[in-house]
């Protein structure tokens, strides 16, 4: 089992699927203690991918856990991001 400082190096170096793959083993345990990291990573991974929706999801899902987590930032800057998407640039 990876820890989440190999996740994070993962993530960063672009093996998204496996460190979703590692994220999604470590999520499902009861007892895990550092679900809210966990999930703000694997809502980095999904950012990475450009899956936007399950990226939110994650750093939602991380903002519950712990008022305190960096997800705020991320979350607040993939809206960002969003709202400026003008998807009707694109269909000219």
């Amino acid at each position: 089992m990876e820890s989440l400082t190999d996740i994070s190096t993962l993530i960063l170096h672009g093996e998204v699927e496996a460190a979703i793959r590692q994220l999604d083993v470590l999520l499902q345990r009861e007892d895990y203690p550092e679900k809210a990291r966990a999930y703000y990573l694997r809502g980095n991974a999904y950012r990475k991918q450009g899956n936007w929706q399950q990226a939110l999801n994650n750093y939602r899902e991380a903002m519950d856990l712990d008022p305190d987590s960096p997800a705020h930032s991320a979350h607040r800057m993939v809206m960002d991001i969003l709202n400026f998407y003008n998807k009707d640039m694109f269909n000219q």
